[in-house]
């Protein structure tokens, strides 16, 4: 079989979805790669959710490519497998693991944020874990100190907010980050940048924006 037929390649609504074939991994990192370098014009700015099939991928695998790709103007954002092991290295990632639409309960989780894309984490996030993502973040559950979370769009914690997040990451400074609990480590938007001051009252939901070229909260009450 040669390298080239091991990918196939069709345009979705998100971006473009390469299904990678039946072979080992250097072969087909190798094998995409290589495509990308015969059109270069047609991948630059793309962005990409692989099919990986079978694939057992850990870290050490897939972020080397991750990081490929982004030196090639390539932005990986979604990882579809049928392997547990790959789909958990996704997410530690901060990549999507689905492409379908999003499922009417997490559309009422993250009420309030547009159309584009979300990424939806079903866990607390611990020390040492670091969640990017292009588009917005939704969390439901907490992000203990020693977390990061880095968005593109707005970061949404449906829980208590004490490690560190970054919202407007690419400079977008209409995103917002809300919590139930805000005491972060450190908070930034776009370019701006806070610390929880000390806490006087009982924690309540509440959102952060830019007004006025600085970081305000308020509550956070939905509509």
């Amino acid at each position: 079989m040669k390298d080239s037929s091991l990918i196939q390649i069709k345009g979705i609504r998100d971006g473009l979805l390469v299904s990678l074939g039946d072979a080992s991994w250097p072969v087909i990192q190798r094998a995409l790669l290589e495509r990308i370098e015969e059109q270069p014009s047609f991948f630059q700015g793309a962005r990409l959710a692989l099919d990986v099939g079978n694939q057992v991928l850990k870290s050490a695998e897939l972020t080397p490519l991750r990081d490929q790709l982004s030196e090639r103007g390539i932005m990986l954002w979604a990882v579809l497998s049928n392997s547990p092991t790959t789909e958990n290295t996704a997410q530690i990632l901060g990549l999507a693991t689905r492409i379908h639409k999003t499922r009417p309960q997490e559309m009422q989780a993250a009420k309030g944020i547009d159309d584009e894309t979300a990424l939806w984490i079903n866990k607390t996030l611990r020390s040492g874990t670091r969640i990017e993502f292009a588009g917005h973040i939704v969390v439901f559950g907490d992000v203990n100190p020693g977390a990061e979370v880095i968005a593109g769009g707005s970061v949404i914690i449906w829980g208590r907010l004490r490690g560190v997040v970054h919202a407007g990451a690419q400079g977008n400074r209409d995103a917002v980050v809300c919590a139930l609990d805000l005491s972060p480590t450190q908070l930034r938007v776009a370019s701006e940048i806070a610390t929880a001051p000390e806490r006087r009252s009982k924690p309540q939901p509440e959102i952060v924006r830019i007004k006025n070229g600085q970081l305000q909260a308020e509550t956070w009450i939905s509509s």
